[in-house]
């Protein structure tokens, strides 16, 4: 039998479709108190924000006999017709937050516009209005949500535990505080002051509180026009990549979303930086025609669609990628732990910015705490072990205190090839440091260049193959090498059917006619039926760095002088030489100085 839901049921569900727990509480307030022109949003929970959330703002406040129609379902002042979602420039327009929190909670709202002489207070819980009446506050509004789903027990028993509860709301305070650097913020967690915020409009000081100095002294900053768009913002050198996305932070017209075209576009722009699975710490943010945009595709306004998505890939990818190639990155070898300088040389570009002073932030219910700033992330170290010594510790850091690009071609000259070590590494006096350069990574580097020219210029040279190579093709391996047949040619491919399941490979790319043609052909047909790609340009840029590692001088190989001089020549030139295209370095160097000071030469 089918009936018609009443409207308190209609209501729960609809609640529970826009606040899934006490963050998307939070999230869903400060986006209001930001549209509402505040300057100082104080945002205060207790026991994970299950049982008390409160949100003060100095902004316009409502006019107390707009109060009761702002808690109806789809009541707005962001838009008033369909064409407005074209055109959204406020983080809110659906009018759904307020209806929603008030129907699984217990709300309490003081708030007063400017045109007013005194504030009014409006109680209203489970959807049902409590109380109004008159009340004396200063211009703003103060929203005071108690017991979370107390009227919805069930969907209550999947949150988590109160710490875990709270962190998610730490979470979406940080992306606010990231995002809106003009506003002073301040996040209170059971009476303790857990973020606060200058609102000096200063991202990169926000980032040190936030993150620390580790992360801070190794930002690159960022300012790319293109299509009508502009990213601004910092990313990390290659060295901050962690094994996780949780630091890839980006912003839409000041809003936090999550977006596989930004995604994509920022990991490919690490590509040949970061090894596989290594993901960089960013900040950025991306100004964009709001008409480009759908940001009404699920109802806690995450998610977003373009209908530029290339524009916008491509506006990530290449952007990012030229920042990277820019900056020379070579790792630094400390052979233990550093001992204090007494008086700094010159300062490096990239030093961490001074703590910024902290004003105190002018709102109501101010609550007076010591704030306490999280700890540093752990500084990324690498170890390699030489002998009859302590063991070394890789520190990277972008060797910026030169005006020029280290390892440049006119500088070959001034090097002096000492010999190889373990029958991998080969060591190289310059100026006043020791390379040491991993032959394999620079191989692979050289021929992956070498390809990747080869193909920007559209002359990608084949080799005919004395007899071809017949292969037995599996359907899935049959529909793969069609759907990339273009992207095979281009790097050098030539294959042909043969009749029934099988087809003949007649010619390879001439830089890799040692290897054994099936095993390379196979290796890259099982790698796409493993990791189908996007599209062509991203199937091209990982194949090559695959056949290059595949083609490369392996280690343990020993290389005579003039095999490595003549490779390290071409490594030179490289348009990037630093790294390998899986990320790994090239190249990490050792100081005249760091020797002196081990040897105790200086102190």
């Amino acid at each position: 039998m089918i009936h018609l839901l009443d409207q308190n049921t209609i209501d729960k569900i609809a609640a529970g479709e826009v606040i899934e727990r006490p963050a998307a509480v939070v999230k869903e307030l400060v986006e209001n108190a930001i549209d509402s022109g505040a300057n100082a949003i104080t945002i205060e929970i207790k026991q994970g924000g299950i049982s008390f959330i409160r949100i003060t703002d100095n902004g316009c406040g409502i006019p107390k006999d707009q109060i009761p129609l702002a808690f109806q379902r789809h009541a707005t002042s962001k838009i008033s017709t369909i064409e407005d979602l074209l055109q959204v420039k406020s983080l809110g327009f659906r009018g759904e937050a307020l209806s929603s929190i008030a129907a699984v909670s217990q709300v309490e709202l003081i708030t007063k516009d400017a045109d007013s002489i005194i504030g009014c207070r409006y109680e209203i819980h489970g959807g049902t209005e409590i109380t109004k009446e008159e009340i004396g506050c200063p211009d703003g509004t103060t929203f005071i949500m108690r017991n979370l789903f107390y009227n919805t027990p069930a969907r209550g028993k999947f949150l988590k535990t109160n710490a875990t509860e709270g962190g998610y709301i730490s979470d979406v305070v940080l992306h606010f505080i990231l995002s809106h650097p003009e506003i002073r913020f301040k996040f209170i967690w059971d009476g303790k002051i857990k973020i606060q915020t200058s609102g000096n409009g200063n991202v990169r000081d926000n980032i040190y509180n936030q993150y620390g100095p580790d992360i801070t002294k190794a930002l690159l900053p960022v300012e790319v026009s293109q299509n009508g768009m502009t990213l601004t913002g910092y990313i990390g050198k290659p060295e901050l990549s962690r094994g996780t996305r949780s630091f890839m932070n980006y912003y839409i017209n000041g809003r936090h979303i999550k977006s596989p075209v930004i995604q994509k576009g920022i990991e490919a722009a690490y590509q040949g930086f970061t090894m596989t699975n290594r993901f960089p710490f960013t900040a950025l943010f991306l100004e964009i025609d709001s008409s480009c945009l759908d940001v009404n595709v699920h109802p806690s306004k995450m998610e977003v669609r373009f209908t530029n998505q290339e524009e916008v890939f491509e506006l990530f990818r290449t952007g990012l990628h030229e920042i990277l190639k820019q900056t020379t990155l070579i790792p630094k070898v400390s052979l233990g732990k550093d001992e204090p300088a007494k008086k700094a040389e010159k300062e490096p570009v990239g030093t961490p910015v001074k703590k910024p002073d902290i004003p105190k932030a002018p709102e109501p219910f101010e609550v007076k705490r010591t704030v306490q700033t999280p700890a540093a992330a752990d500084s990324m170290t690498t170890k390699a072990p030489l002998k009859n010594t302590q063991l070394p510790e890789i520190k990277y850091e972008q060797q910026s205190l030169f005006q020029e690009q280290l390892l440049q071609e006119e500088d070959a000259v001034r090097f002096r090839l000492i010999g190889q070590v373990f029958g991998t590494f080969w060591l190289i006096e310059y100026k006043d440091e020791l390379l040491i350069i991993d032959q394999h990574a620079a191989h692979e580097k050289v021929l992956y260049e070498e390809l990747m020219k080869e193909l920007s210029e559209n002359h990608v040279y084949s080799q005919n193959l004395l007899a071809p190579v017949v292969l037995t093709l599996t359907h899935r391996e049959k529909e793969v090498l069609v759907s990339y047949q273009e992207a095979f040619a281009k790097l050098g491919f030539e294959i042909e059917e043969f009749g029934g399941d099988e087809y003949a490979v007649k010619a390879v790319p001439s830089h890799f006619l040692h290897l054994a043609s099936r095993e390379l052909f196979y290796s890259i047909l099982d790698e796409l039926l493993e990791n189908p790609q996007g599209g062509e340009t991203e199937l091209i840029t990982d194949r090559c760095a695959s056949i290059s590692c595949k083609a490369a001088v392996k280690g343990n190989h020993t290389l005579s002088f003039s095999e490595a001089e003549k490779l390290i020549e071409k490594m030179l030139q490289a348009e990037e030489p630093y790294h390998c295209p899986h990320g790994r370095p090239t190249t990490i160097s050792m100081t005249k100085k760091e020797f002196e000071k081990k040897f105790k030469r200086i102190v």
